[in-house]
């Protein structure tokens, strides 16, 4: 009953600060929701500090209740990546493939150490005595961008679409590399694997590779069943047994399920489509996997907010997270710009595309996640409070301004042309 009780609370939230959100402030619905569950939980924590209106004890009760990592990493992530998936075209994504593994690995693992090594200078500036292991966990935790919310917020930030498929094809693949590079540093740090060349490319292959390959097993299953029926009904159950039971599966075999689920997403929602629904099937299937993105995105931006009420405040880490910020921000520009500038020898980039895609990488649920999963102590508290800033930022601040640097990058990439055909 309590399960009950709990999702109920959330669903019902996340409902009324839609409609205010709608009604009043009018933001893109995740950003708005997190926006407005972020105000009220910092005024619970005012008010319960002044004895005015002290519930805030309860309400962190509730979400203490609440294991967001295993919510997020073992629930909601397999349907919020396999709905982002199948609306992504196949010929599009395969134009960008290079660039896109290129970012998603490279860019990832570049990151990792970027980011680390300045923060580890940063803490220790602060006497926030922290061993450079755990300032690589953060840098592995905080490194790929979250497709939950890149793809939640590009739908409204109007960047170009050649743009628009690197930035979601690198999130919906960079998180599963991420994710294995985050669970080789949390074994050194914990002493339980060895940094050996050996137990890391072991660990790739069966994670990531192993993934992609688990993926394409089950989705063509899937769309083999899709293609013998025509009922729409059946059709929609049989993606949820994918996405529910492939998951699942994956987790016990040991291989990468996000991944998994991006590959049999990218086969249904293009091969699937084609050749094995009829366009009743399309356009349920479609409704359906749209709404439970819209849900789901925002029960996890609701979450994303309501996770201050847990958080340890103190001023070093107020102050640490403003240095990192730009930390973060830089190291993403230098991953981006490096590959971007070498691959131009090859091919073409639209102008303005390493700007665009730095802002663009935003941070989101994922991140504070694999936070919440470090071992309880001082490393623990200071990267989730370092984390959940970068995420706040990220999203407000970043998600709310890519659609007006995309139209200033945009204006000048006109302006250059037009000076060019003068001349």
């Amino acid at each position: 009953m309590e399960i009950l009780n709990t999702i109920a609370i959330l669903l019902t939230l996340s409902a009324v600060f839609s409609y205010l959100n709608y009604r009043f402030i009018k933001l893109p619905t995740a950003i708005g929701i997190m926006l407005i569950s972020l105000v009220i939980s910092l005024l619970l924590l005012i008010s319960g500090e002044l004895g005015i209106f002290n519930v805030a004890e309860q309400a962190r009760m509730l979400i203490n209740s609440i294991d967001f990592h295993t919510l997020l990493i073992d629930g909601m992530l397999s349907f919020l990546l396999f709905a982002g998936a199948l609306h992504i075209n196949l010929n599009d994504l395969s134009k960008q493939k290079w660039v896109i593994m290129i970012l998603a690995t490279v860019g990832v693992v570049s990151s990792t150490f970027i980011v680390g090594g300045i923060s580890w200078i940063i803490l220790n500036a602060f006497e926030l005595n922290i061993s450079f292991i755990y300032c690589l966990l953060f840098g592995a935790l905080i490194s790929p961008t979250d497709p939950i919310a890149v793809l939640g917020i590009l739908k409204t930030a109007g960047v170009p679409k050649s743009l628009e498929i690197k930035i979601s094809g690198e999130s919906l693949f960079n998180d599963g590399v991420a994710v294995v590079v985050f669970l080789v540093v949390l074994g050194v740090a914990t002493g339980q694997n060895e940094p050996t060349i050996f137990s890391i490319g072991t660990l790739f292959i069966q994670e990531v590779i192993g993934g992609a390959v688990y993926g394409l097993i089950i989705g063509g299953l899937c769309f083999y069943m899709l293609r013998s029926v025509n009922n729409y009904q059946v059709e929609i159950l049989l993606t949820l047994a994918l996405v529910m039971g492939g998951y699942a599966f994956a987790i016990a075999i040991h291989v990468s399920g996000p991944i998994a689920m991006v590959v049999a997403g990218l086969l249904i929602g293009n091969h699937g489509r084609i050749f094995a629904m009829s366009e009743s099937t399309r356009e349920h299937l479609d409704s359906f996997w749209e709404l439970i993105d819209e849900i789901l995105n925002a029960v996890l931006f609701l979450l994303i907010g309501l996770e201050v009420l847990v958080l340890v405040y103190h001023t070093e880490y107020f102050l640490v997270a403003l240095a990192i910020i730009p930390v973060v921000l830089v190291s993403r520009f230098v991953s981006v710009s490096i590959p971007i500038h070498l691959m131009k020898k090859v091919r073409d980039f639209s102008p303005g595309v390493a700007r665009l895609m730095t802002w663009g990488g935003l941070r989101g649920g994922i991140s504070v996640a694999l936070a919440l999963s470090l071992p309880q102590g001082m490393e623990r508290e200071v990267i989730l409070a370092v984390t959940y800033a970068v995420v706040i930022f990220s999203i407000l601040v970043q998600g709310l301004t890519l659609g007006s640097l995309a139209k200033q990058v945009q204006a000048e990439a006109l302006r250059a042309l037009v000076k060019k055909h003068v001349q």
